[in-house]
């Protein structure tokens, strides 16, 4: 069965990186805002965004959250984990800092976002589901190549382990 992933990143610092693995054709994705979409999006406040995002997320049956230097703890990230996780969704996180940006370079790994949230029925952290994963090689053709190789089979790990929750 083919995929349709749901790509969560943060935008300023990690769209060049985030457009890498959205572009690598391993799975079907969401189709990215423009930044002119991304403001008139936000000018509808914050059920404007919401509203934007649950539409993302309609017919995906995974998220990928692309981990960067500043990744946890954002606001709508926060929102697209959670929804994912509420309503079934496979859930997986994969650090992008190794990745190199429009000029060139790379960054500091990011803290994993899922750290930020607890199940309400066991008191467990999301961290201790949801696989991270994080490329050890230092090349971003490296990492490129690495996650291109890997990404469909997370997909599936991750689904399976949304499954038994």
């Amino acid at each position: 069965m083919a995929r349709r992933a749901f790509y969560s990143f943060h935008y300023k610092p990690d769209c060049w990186r985030a457009s890498q693995v959205r572009n690598m054709g391993v799975i079907e994705g969401n189709a990215p805002a423009s930044d002119n979409d991304w403001e008139e999006i936000t000018k509808g406040g914050d059920d404007a965004i919401k509203k934007w995002i649950n539409e993302q997320l309609d017919g995906k049956s995974c998220a990928i959250i692309l981990i960067g230097e500043n990744t946890a703890g954002r606001k709508w990230i926060n929102y697209e984990i959670e929804k994912c996780w509420n309503d079934g969704k496979g859930l997986l996180g994969i650090h992008v800092h190794r990745l190199k940006d429009r000029e060139g370079s790379q960054s500091n790994q990011g803290s994993n976002p899922f750290e930020n949230f607890t199940m309400k029925r066991d008191n467990q952290k999301l961290s201790d589901i949801v696989k991270v994963y994080n490329p050890s090689y230092l090349t971003s053709t490296d990492v490129y190549a690495y996650i291109k190789d890997n990404l469909e089979g997370w997909i599936e790990k991750a689904i399976s382990i949304r499954d038994n929750y």
